[in-house]
């Protein structure tokens, strides 16, 4: 040891039987040795000759127990044990290659185990449990600096201690036996600390310790599995006898075999001499017969390679290492970490699972701080899915927020082994462990499925819809299979993410098959495909061709007298404001349009770009002086149609991926963009993704250790293999010298019975195999390969010829038959002229690739892409003159219609998309927008009934629909919300399958439709309800107001009244005319007030609603609801109630133009009266015509004077709505 070094721990004090004695300055010495850890060198010198002076054990930890009652010195002495006991991978980084580092980093970690030892003490734990115990006891607001670094630093030590690895040369100790592990732990239980930990994992004020407190319980449990602390305590169960039995059976009869093989070895008379034998068949190096010179007994275990050296394989082709086997701990220690996960799950394990993932997603830990997260996740749901499982202790982790979670830390695992591979085995361990959480969370779905309660069913069920949903989920177990790669993945790993395959697959088929129509989410790659040059049209730009279109351009020039059409000039832009192409760059582009246009033979178009052009690029004259003359103008654009412009490259043609058709096409492919999408789920189709070589081979690979494996192990693979073999009819794809191999291996070993199922299956699949070979002579050469689906498919139907040799054969009548159809319709303009000849062929079971084949075969088409299916949409561009004539007819009969553009696409003769009908509507100028081709929706809300039944409201109307502008009874606000209505239906029926949201119906509806909702719901005592709904609309708006932007708010009713008001049917039924969103899913509990309606709006409903709540309590209005009389009426009662409704209705015209006039005559006698308010005229307009010059309407206050004053005299019950709604009376129905 350095002098200086063994001075200072001298200077500590020195231990004197059990009494240790400090000196003067061991404080001084203690604060010495921390500086000489500061400066020590990368062979970590100092550690080690501390190590060997066994500081921490004679000096260090009887200071902390006899003198912890010195807070400085015990502070400084847990500063140096935590630096001393730091992991030796953190001091050297990783595990040394060199030789001599590595030799550095054993020492180190040799004198770790020798602290741990040390440690394993109770009175050790005590001290820091007595300590951590004070420190906790005081509140967070009285803690200073200090006390959180002290505590801190104890977790750590303890999580130091737990962290050193276990020697195993040393500890050579059989299960259920106390290691140096096991007797830590229980001086952990034994003082106390345990509670400690569970105390900071569930206090709210202690959540900053959160990720050291996971920490600790892992390495804890580091030599624990879930199965061996469940069964702790209790006898072993029938099934685990069974199992037990079961592998005893099997090594007992390998034993017999072995012992009858040996007694058949054995011959009746001994030969003590060896002898020499010439085997027959089997050829030695040269052309001689092999001469084999051992015992005649042994040679059925003789091969060519005996003798020789064994080949070293090299280290980027090892297998990887397995990792560390669990032991099973001693019997009390079981029991006390048994009682700590019931403890830990019961009262910690949803807040700290919920404080640590916060912070991961955060990032507020350190680097891989979430193995632990994972650990923690697959341990403890493990436990609590053996012992009497109960969902709600794992609440929080189960979600789709934690499968989402797990799925991108797979990825983000799998992508990293593959970069960085000098950490690959780190990234690997890391990778198993998520899949671990992944697999556990699988099979806690899979046990609340199993559950008698209808809530946790429900629940199971939502979360297996969403990740049965999403591709990515479905999907993961093929991508993990098909990557799997030995040399980094453990067996261990395989055998994970074979029984998780296994799980999902039955979870999954299931599920399906409880479901008749299953959609799912589907994502297909759109891929570029490069068709090379385009070849001009034959003619395109010969000198004949271009004076042909320019005679034609000149003609349209002319004829239209060089002026264009405002609707026309306004659309054309002629650059791209979006594109990334600098502006100046784009006018290469721009004279590029105008020379397609003028090609196009679209000449007012090519004239209206080149003057648009001309205005953003002026400079250098390029597309003409500003005073150009139409003359000019005319010779630039000829200039221009014969000019050779630079083109781009034309645009690429975007194909979805698809194996219909484009088998007979060779075009390079690079990958563009993503199309999600949703299609019908069929569990088949799903099964026939793993008929691949690449998932096979690692089932076959873990089929290997059969011998080894679990019985659930072979049986998961099994599955998947007869799945393969029997479901998909796919047995071909095990068509393998390997695997026949190992089917031998399987039969012939004498434990055969043990594994009924293995057995089984290698016999049907060599049975299928030898069939297979009596009728393909080559069968036996396919063994020596791995097959994919063409060639398995080849292999059993028939290889090329031969396959097209076994389809049926066409007859010379059928031949004749296509070349006198082809003949008759190749000059007919059909798109698809093989769609047309299939219906037509005399043999119904002919499909389109077999026509063509023949077609080509028969010479009658040169290749088969002459054949190819045209693409969707329409192929018309252009529009002829006619066509545009018919287009404005058809405008001008159903522009009055109820639905413009859907009746013109019907009458139209050529058939175009609606979008392109819109777009040529509006070039035309015949309508400025696009909403005005908006389908109107009809307004009435209640439909009529029985003509004797009709009441007041319906008859009035009757008398006002045969008016065709439903918009003159409304505002002109009103008519600008229903219009923004259309625009919103229009984009809900495009977005197919989207949520739908109730619209947020017009005030002047809105008192129309829910006045009598109103009453009706106040006569049964529901005024503070309705009151407390104004309330909530009132603040929703204020609240509005003030932040600026808009979110859903809930209404949570906060007394008895109001929760018995929002169970009611009749008040949901007032919240839904409000435009009140319900609950949307069982996540959701409340009715919300939706984002898109407006403060103002929200105002509006609250005093309409408070008006309709005062009137029904003044009673101001009377009410008469019109019910159905119980006996039928006469026609002479019907006729006179339709003339007293009819002199009403005059009555009430005359009374609101003269209250008109009157109002119109005082506007223009003073100034000072039109600044009173004018609500009289707001949002209502009067109705220019020429028989009736005196037609107008007022407004809803107005109406209701006069409608009281009507309803008084002619003594005629009315409705409430009816006061709110808007009359235009034509003088003829007067």
């Amino acid at each position: 040891m350095n002098c200086e070094l063994l001075a200072t721990c001298s200077a500590l004090g020195y231990l004197e039987g059990d009494t240790y004695h400090k000196e003067a300055d061991c404080l001084e010495s203690v604060k010495d040795l921390i500086r000489f850890l500061r400066y020590e060198d990368d062979t970590r010198d100092v550690r080690q000759q501390l190590g060997e002076g066994h500081i921490v054990e004679h000096d260090l930890l009887p200071i902390i127990t006899q003198h912890g009652h010195d807070k400085t010195l015990f502070d400084a002495c847990l500063r140096l044990m935590v630096n001393l006991t730091q992991p030796a991978i953190l001091c050297f980084g990783k595990v040394p290659d060199d030789p001599m580092f590595r030799h550095h980093f054993l020492k180190v970690t040799s004198h770790l185990q020798a602290y741990k030892e040390a440690f394993a003490t109770e009175k050790v734990f005590g001290i820091l449990s007595e300590t951590l115990y004070n420190l906790l006891q005081m509140e967070w607001e009285q803690r200073q600096e200090e006390d959180n670094l002290l505590i801190e630093r104890i977790l750590m030590l303890v999580r130091n201690v737990l962290h050193v690895p276990a020697d195993p040369l040393e500890e050579k100790k059989v299960d259920d036996d106390a290691s140096v592990h096991d007797r830590l732990l229980w001086a952990i239980h034994m003082s106390g600390f345990d509670d400690l930990v569970k105390f900071l994992a569930s206090a709210q004020s202690e959540q900053q310790w959160s990720m050291h407190v996971l920490e600790i319980i892992s390495l804890m449990f580091r030599d624990q599995t879930p199965d061996i602390l469940v069964s702790a305590g209790h006898a072993r169960s029938a099934e685990e006898k069974q199992r037990d039995a079961s592998e005893l059976e099997g090594l007992r009869q390998r034993e017999q075999a072995e012992k009858r093989s040996r007694t058949l070895q054995r011959g009746n008379r001994h030969s003590r001499f060896g002898g020499s034998f010439v085997v027959k068949g089997l050829k030695a190096i040269g052309d001689n017969d092999l001469i084999y010179h051992r015992n005649v007994n042994n040679f059925k275990n003789y091969t060519h390679d005996v003798g020789k050296a064994v080949r070293r394989v090299p280290r980027r082709n090892r297998q990887a290492p397995e990792f560390v086997a669990k032991r099973r701990s001693a019997l009390n220690v079981r029991l006390f970490l048994r009682e700590f996960c019931l403890d830990f799950l019961e009262n910690c394990y949803n807040r700290l699972m919920y404080i640590v993932k916060e912070s991961l997603i955060r990032e507020e830990s350190q680097e891989h701080d979430e193995t632990y997260y994972l650990w923690a996740l697959s341990f403890f749901m493990a436990f609590n899915r053996g012992n009497n499982f109960r969902a709600d202790l794992v609440s929080e982790t189960m979600s789709t927020r934690t499968f989402h979670f797990m799925e991108r830390n797979i990825t983000n695992y799998y992508e990293m082994l593959l970069t960085d591979r000098k950490e690959a085995t780190s990234w690997s361990r890391r990778m198993h462990l998520a899949l671990k959480a992944y697999q556990e969370l699988l099979m806690t779905v899979n046990e609340m499925d199993r559950s008698q309660d209808e809530s946790i069913l429900h629940s199971a069920n939502v979360i297996k819809s969403n990740i049965f949903y999403l591709m990515e989920y479905r999907e993961i177990f093929l991508t993990l299979l098909r990557k799997y790669d030995g040399t980094t993945q453990p067996r261990s790993y395989l055998k994970d993410l074979v029984e998780s395959t296994h799980l999902f697959l039955r979870m999954l088929e299931r599920f399906s098959k409880g479901r008749r129509n299953l959609v799912v989410q589907k994502k297909r790659v759109k891929r570029k495909k490069s068709r090379g040059e385009k070849k001009q049209p034959v003619g395109g730009r010969t000198p004949e061709a271009l004076a042909d279109i320019w005679k034609i351009v000149e003609g349209q020039l002319k004829g239209i007298k060089f002026q264009l059409s405002e609707s026309l000039t306004e659309h054309i832009v002629p650059f791209d404001a979006a594109s990334e192409t600098p502006l100046e760059e784009q006018r290469t582009e721009a004279m590029v349009r105008v020379q397609d246009a003028l090609q196009a033979q679209l000449g007012p178009e090519a004239l209206g770009l080149l003057r648009a052009a001309r205005e953003v690029w002026p400079e250098g004259d390029v597309f003409g002086s500003t005073d150009v003359v139409p003359e000019e103008e005319l010779e630039l654009l000829k200039q221009i149609l014969h000019a050779e412009l630079p083109r781009s490259a034309p645009p690429e043609t975007q194909i979805e991926e698809d194996d219909e058709d484009g088998a007979e096409l060779e075009e390079e492919e690079e990958l563009e963009a993503v199309q999600v999408s949703e299609t019908e789920f069929k569990f088949l189709d799903f099964i026939k993704k793993f008929a691949n070589p690449s998932i096979v081979r690692p089932y076959l690979l873990l089929l290997k250790s059969y011998s080894t494996n679990t019985p659930h192990t072979n049986h998961c693979i099994v599955r998947m293999l007869h799945r393969v073999a029997f479901d998909l009819k796919m047995d071909a794809l095990l068509y393998q010298l390997s695997v026949f191999h190992l089917f031998n291996k399987i039969l012939s070993d004498a434990a055969a019975s043990s594994y009924k199922e293995l057995v089984t299956f290698a016999k049907y699949v060599l049975s299928r195999f030898f069939s297979l070979a009596a009728t393909n002579n080559k069968a036996y050469v396919e063994l020596l390969f791995w097959k994919n689906v063409g060639a398995v498919r080849e292999m059993t139907e028939g290889y090329g010829k031969d396959r097209v040799e076994n389809m049926a054969a066409w007859t010379e009548e059928e031949e004749q038959e296509l070349r006198t159809l082809y003949e008759e319709h190749r000059h007919s303009e059909v798109p698809d002229i093989v769609e047309t000849l299939l219906p037509l062929l005399s043999n119904s079971t002919r499909i389109r690739r077999q026509v063509v084949t023949q077609l080509v075969r028969m010479g009658l088409v040169d290749s088969a892409k002459e054949l190819k299916k045209p693409k969707k949409g329409t192929a018309i561009v252009l529009w002829t003159e006619d066509q545009e004539e018919e287009l404005q007819m058809l405008y001008e009969e159903y522009k009055d219609s109820d639905d413009v553009l859907g009746n013109i696409l019907k009458k139209l003769t050529a058939k175009r998309s609606r979008a392109r009908v819109v777009d040529k509507l509006l070039s035309m100028g015949l309508v400025s927008e696009r909403r005005e081709l908006y389908k109107k929706r009809s307004r009435s809300s209640h439909p009529k009934t029985s003509a004797t039944q009709i009441s007041e409201e319906e008859f009035i109307a009757g008398l006002t629909e045969d008016f065709p502008d439903e918009s003159l009874n409304r505002g002109e606000d009103e008519s600008e919300e229903s219009e923004e209505d259309d625009e919103e239906e229009m984009k809900e029926k495009q977005n197919a399958g989207s949520r739908t949201e109730q619209s947020f119906v017009s005030e002047g509806e809105q008192r129309t439709n829910f006045g009598g909702m109103v009453t009706a719901l106040h006569e049964r005592g529901m005024s503070e309800a309705l009151g407390w709904l104004q309330r909530c609309l009132d603040r929703a708006a204020k609240a509005r107001e003030d932040d600026g932007f808009s979110q859903a708010a809930p209404l949570v009713p906060l007394s008895e009244t109001c929760e018995d008001a929002m169970e009611d049917k009749s008040f949901h039924k007032l919240l839904r005319k409000l435009g009140m969103q319900a609950p949307a899913n069982e996540q959701e509990t409340f009715w919300r007030i939706p984002a898109k309606i407006s403060p103002s709006q929200l105002r509006r409903v609250a005093a309409s609603l408070s008006q309709n709540l005062d009137e029904s309590k003044g009673e101001k209005v009377l009410v008469e609801e019109v019910s159905p009389p119980e006996e039928p009426q006469s026609e002479a009662s019907d006729s006179q109630r339709e003339n007293a409704l009819k002199e009403l209705l005059v009555a009430r015209k005359r009374k609101r133009l003269s209250n008109k006039d009157e109002a119109h005559q005082d506007m223009e006698g003073a100034d000072s009266s039109f600044e009173r308010p004018q609500e009289m005229f707001k949002g209502s307009r009067v109705l220019d015509d020429e028989e009736a010059e005196d037609d107008g309407f007022s407004t809803a206050p107005e109406m209701e004077k006069n409608s009281e004053a009507d309803s008084d005299e002619e003594n005629i019950s009315a409705p409430v709505k009816r006061r709110r709604k808007m009359l235009v009376i034509d003088d003829e129905d007067d």
